[in-house]
């Protein structure tokens, strides 16, 4: 359901410039379950069917669905790396275990250009870009790793690896993987372009363009911003990018990652699966699949409890659980449309999180005098 008011706090990301399109949506907890409310500004379709490409909100995704396999005995998360990807053993990331990469915390570079042959119109070996990944161990990560894993550094490389590791252990692709355990079981319209195409004949119509890139033919539309997803799988999954999805979507799995938390999960995860991944950790708010509210000036807002955990994504989106309220908050953009230069996104993120978890089914404040 839209109400006018969602609908005015996505258009705060347009007012400010921070984006041409966004869909907000909001859920809180009543006294028979979620309440669900979306808002739309900019957008190509009505917000319960405008599609976005999720970025880093892909993260969360990965992370649950291996706590599922970890659940079913197809996956160990304290397993190394190379236990997955045994074509890894002789590089520094080989006694990583799959956690420690999920918390960013394996003594990994931030980024490598690993789609640079891509560039220059050359293909990318997937197996070398890997080796690659695996080998960029910071200066300051020497030596045996520590109990809580080295100094943390968000990494989309030890996500790449982590999506690899838990492809081969599955036996099945990425999108697949998470389809099976997350996307299908919540009922999520989340998903890889792959999927997509597969489900939706639709979806060039839904789905918003991100970038324009002269390198990729001009504007991203359909195909995943991130470089290094779009050189590791193209139309599939990636470990740290890849999946689209709807702010409904997105929401949902909030919801039921709060309901598992507070021992309502139904049968998808318990509470004992999922504190692995939103435990906070030493050193930094990053958590194994997911970051913490960092303090004053965060992404979530000043209203969020000190409790809320969530994820950001480049393109613009962004996911806020607050276990202490019992809230969920989602914004999809495409601020990057048409040149990632543009970071006002920074700015509006706290101030749409704080409107959404002021809202209050149909009501916010911008119904208040």
């Amino acid at each position: 359901m839209t109400f006018l008011a969602l609908d005015r706090i996505a258009d705060i990301a347009l007012e400010e410039g921070a984006a041409p399109s966004a869909v907000v949506c909001g859920a809180l907890r009543g006294p028979d379950g979620w309440i669900f409310g979306q808002g739309a500004a900019g957008t190509r379709a009505p917000a319960a069917r405008a599609i976005f490409d999720l970025a880093s909100v892909t993260k969360p995704f990965v992370a649950t669905a291996a706590a599922r396999l970890g659940r079913a005995g197809t996956l160990d998360l304290d397993a190394p790396l190379a236990s997955f990807l045994p074509e890894l053993a002789t590089t520094p990331s080989a006694n990583i275990p799959l956690i420690v990469l999920l918390a960013h915390r394996g003594g990994l570079e931030a980024h490598l250009p690993l789609f640079a042959p891509l560039a220059s119109g050359a293909p990318v070996e997937r197996d070398p870009a890997l080796r690659a990944a695996a080998s960029a161990r910071r200066s300051d990560a020497a030596g045996a790793l520590p109990a809580s894993g080295f100094a943390p550094l968000y990494s989309d490389l030890g996500y790449a690896l982590a999506g690899a590791a838990i492809e081969r252990a599955a036996g099945r692709p990425l999108d697949e993987v998470i389809d099976d355990q997350v996307a299908r079981p919540l009922g999520l319209e989340v998903r890889s372009v792959r999927l997509w195409h597969r489900t939706a004949a639709d979806f060039a119509e839904r789905v918003h363009p991100t970038e324009t890139v002269a390198w990729r033919g001009g504007v991203v539309a359909g195909v995943v911003h991130d470089e290094n997803a779009w050189a590791l799988a193209g139309h599939g999954l990636a470990g740290h990018a890849g999946l689209f999805g709807s702010a409904e979507g997105v929401a949902k799995f909030g919801t039921a990652v709060l309901d598992a938390l507070a021992g309502r999960d139904g049968g998808w995860l318990d509470v004992r699966e999922l504190t692995p991944l939103v435990t906070p950790r030493p050193l930094g708010s990053l958590r194994a699949g997911f970051d913490g509210k960092s303090g004053p000036g965060s992404a979530a807002g000043e209203r969020a409890s000190a409790d809320t955990f969530g994820h950001l994504g480049f393109t613009g989106t962004s996911l806020w659980c607050d276990p202490t309220a019992e809230r969920v908050g989602v914004l999809l953009s495409n601020r990057v449309c048409p040149s990632r230069d543009n970071v006002r996104i920074r700015a509006v993120r706290p101030r749409i999180h704080d409107a959404l978890h002021a809202w209050e089914g149909g009501l916010s404040l911008f119904d208040q005098p």
